[in-house]
């Protein structure tokens, strides 16, 4: 196998490499790292968790070298401000013996410390779509000397709709400059921009894409309501030497508020945090470090974190929504079996959302294992109106698939209208249509007024 060293990376680097625990690249690494220092545009696929990040920074600063000047030669565009963060930690940790300058660039806070920052003078801006922009359109960002340019996660760019702000990030930047490209999933809108972003691309795929990282293990149990789901994930909980670090993956911000609360009444504050994006940033920063670090044991989030948090040893995902956006759930489970280590990802999932494990599978290409919930959960009985929502959610479903099917609710209101119309005709009366009901209505009011 090559080592870091059969790339003539220059020793500061190969100092800084050694000293993150780092010894052997990885194979998108193995892959990418060759093109991208001879210059040649690239288009990386590979699951989360392989080491996509240093595959195109370890090159971009050798590249670099230097710092130079006061404007930025490199730019990363990242889809979230976690994963901006995140590459940003990665730039300092391999640049740490050369002199290379690096700003990250987010919303959620004011811009005045980020203008501080860029005035001072940078190398590498790793950045946010539309944060960029921002400073760019009010004069604090210089574009003419940029030679890189990064796309991070591409997929998740485009499901957060920044294919406009792509699109206008790619008219301010030079022409001439080498191109990267990175992502988990080629959805048709990531082909799309590959072709307006990307010059006669090396296409380097590890392994086929959407492909869930071998060392992590899947499971799908099939529970029937919200409460049960609940439940099974206490059970789950019990075995603490097992799961030592859990992120558990909710559908909505109120879902994650919910398990918080239960978590919390069950295991106290210490042990658990909460993010998703009605949470300020510094909560956001502050949860993810205390997870990192240990402090906490269970991260409860909504899919603004799917992507973008590069923990150690998380043993357990636990899916307790089924995502809608299917490419989310190769990213949720990359959260764990990360650097070859195992881990375990749990799908909960209720007859609303089978339709979507099926998509799933279909983009896995493999079938995701089922096991029967354990005997010492408690089964609830589903409540009425969940058990309508579900109704509702696999009707939607059904018409998706045929717009010609009416519903089961459609149908129950046809054959209300039609008994109506039935017993209409028994008593040899003409059913009325709404306008002719309103006119008859506003003939009996004004009969009854004349009378008074």
């Amino acid at each position: 196998m090559p080592s870091f060293e059969d790339f003539n990376f220059n020793r500061q680097i190969l100092n800084a490499i050694e000293n993150a625990g780092y010894s052997m690249p990885t194979p998108i690494q193995q892959k990418a790292i060759g093109p991208v220092l001879a210059g040649q545009d690239i288009m990386g696929v590979a699951q989360t968790g392989t080491g996509k990040t240093a595959a195109y920074v370890l090159p971009m600063l050798m590249k670099l070298k230097y710092a130079q000047g006061k404007d930025a030669r490199g730019l990363i565009l990242a889809p979230t401000r976690e994963l901006a963060m995140q590459i940003e930690e990665n730039i300092k940790t391999f640049a740490k013996f050369t002199d290379l300058r690096t700003v990250v660039l987010y919303g959620g806070l004011g811009p005045k410390t980020q203008i501080a920052q860029l005035e001072a003078g940078m190398d590498i801006i790793v950045a946010t779509p539309g944060r960029f922009l921002d400073l760019y359109l009010g004069g604090n960002i210089v574009t003419k000397l940029l030679q890189f340019l990064v796309i991070d996660e591409a997929d998740k760019m485009m499901d957060m709709g920044f294919i406009g702000s792509i699109h206008r990030i790619l008219e301010v930047v030079p022409r001439k400059r080498q191109n990267l490209l990175f992502s988990a999933t080629m959805s048709e809108l990531v082909h799309k921009i590959a072709g307006d972003f990307l010059k006669f691309p090396t296409v380097i795929e590890v392994d086929p894409q959407a492909t869930p990282a071998q060392t992590v293990r899947q499971v799908l149990y099939k529970v029937p309501n919200h409460r049960t789901k609940l439940n099974m994930l206490q059970h789950l909980l019990k075995n603490d030497d097992a799961v030592s670090k859990l992120i558990v993956f909710c559908k909505t911000k109120l879902v994650a508020d919910t398990i918080y609360h239960f978590l919390e009444r069950k295991y106290g504050p210490q042990q658990v945090k909460v993010i998703h994006a009605n949470k300020g940033q510094n909560t956001r920063i502050n949860s993810i470090n205390a997870f990192k670090s240990g402090e906490v044991r269970i991260l409860v989030a909504t899919d603004v974190a799917s992507r973008g948090i590069d923990v150690s040893n998380v043993s357990h995902v636990v899916n307790f929504d089924v995502p809608i956006v299917i490419e989310d759930y190769v990213h949720r489970i990359g959260r764990t079996g990360r650097a070859l280590n195992t881990g375990e990802a749990i799908t909960f999932c209720n007859v609303a959302e089978e339709y979507y494990v099926r998509k799933i599978e279909k983009l896995i290409r493999q079938p995701i294992p089922v096991e029967q919930i354990p005997k010492e959960v408690f089964i609830e009985e589903t409540p009425y109106e969940e058990r309508q929502a579900m109704a509702r959610e696999i009707d939607l479903q059904k018409r998706k698939e045929n717009p010609e099917f009416k519903g089961a609710f459609h149908e129950k209101k046809n054959e209300k209208a039609a008994a109506a119309a039935k017993r209409s005709a028994a008593r040899g009366k003409k059913p009325l249509s709404p306008l002719g009901k309103a006119a008859a209505l506003k003939k009996s009011s004004s009969a009854r007024f004349k009378k008074k």
